[in-house]
């Protein structure tokens, strides 16, 4: 029986992959100007300061196993200056209908092995997790390459607007997803943020972990999709005071939001392969974003 339901899945993978086409469209209003920029190239300073002492390499003791599971496959998904663009796909191994859908922003790192783990253990709670890569294949190995993958694209936001869309696409219109949200972690927190500014009216959730985030209320009015912030307050890459602001600013335009600022821990207390991982805070964020997305994406019990 579950044999079945797993070459069922796999073939509506297959059907996924065949039926992939490229195309992007939407606004582009969140493209930040020479302000905006000049703030996010702060942040990349900020960031290469946090992750210093940092490594990438995997801890499998902090690592869960997916709670049911997951089939999982590197698909292409949009295509940058003529080459195609490449995320991974995660899914319960017995879905038979369309699930709601995660894109999944990766941190300064890239789309590594963390990455790709912690969206099998999303999608071991009955989504649909698309990871993306924004930055097209490549991922780093120290802090100093981390850096200058994080600055190409701080540089150059429009392409990674592009490829966000391209990722909203694939899980709308090819996965079939009927409630869409996005997460992410550091670079990431701040990708899924502005994914909501890219769909102000069709995202239905955005989870931001540690991201750079903004009180310009201009550019937080149109977002409609409900907001959780989970900040650290001893981070000193993305400060408290940025956050209470953030924060103010969505309780003045009477947005729906929660955000939770962690006591005694550190930027990317989330992070296992990092120095400032905290497993009491890392656990109350997963269980915090679980329940966010379920009242959010309306799933089933698994």
């Amino acid at each position: 029986m579950f044999g079945s339901k797993l070459r069922h899945t796999r073939m509506r993978l297959a059907v996924i992959c065949i039926a992939l086409v490229f195309s992007a469209c939407g606004s582009d209003q969140a493209n930040p100007g020479d302000a905006a920029k000049e703030v996010a190239l702060e942040n990349v300073e900020a960031m290469s300061r946090e992750h210093a002492s940092d490594t990438t390499e995997p801890s499998p003791a902090v690592q869960p196993a997916p709670l049911r599971p997951v089939i999982s496959q590197t698909m292409a998904y949009a295509e940058d200056q003529e080459e195609l663009v490449y995320g991974y796909f995660s899914a319960p191994a017995d879905m038979f209908e369309p699930l709601p859908a995660v894109i999944m922003i990766h941190e300064w790192w890239g789309l590594n092995d963390n990455i790709r783990a912690m969206a099998d253990r999303l999608a071991g709670e009955g989504y649909i997790v698309f990871a993306v890569d924004l930055f097209n294949g490549q991922v780093a190995n120290s802090p100093g390459e981390a850096r200058v993958l994080m600055m190409q694209a701080v540089e150059n936001p429009e392409a990674s607007n592009q490829n966000i869309r391209a990722a909203f696409q694939f899980v709308s219109e090819i996965a079939g997803a009927p409630r869409i949200g996005a997460i992410g972690w550091c670079f990431g927190g701040g990708w899924s943020l502005n994914t909501a500014r890219l769909f102000p009216e069709e995202l239905d959730a955005s989870v931001i972990y540690y991201g750079q985030v903004t009180d310009d209320e201009e550019a937080l009015r149109p977002i409609g999709a409900p907001i959780l912030g989970l900040f650290a307050a001893e981070d000193t890459g993305i400060k408290v005071e940025s956050v209470k602001a953030f924060e103010a600013a969505l309780q003045r335009l009477r947005k729906n939001h929660e955000v939770h600022i962690y006591p005694g821990v550190g930027h990317a207390f989330a992070n296992p392969t990092g120095t400032n991982y905290n497993a009491v805070a890392a656990e109350d964020a997963w269980r915090r974003t679980l329940d966010f997305l379920k009242l959010h994406l309306q799933i089933n019990e698994p």
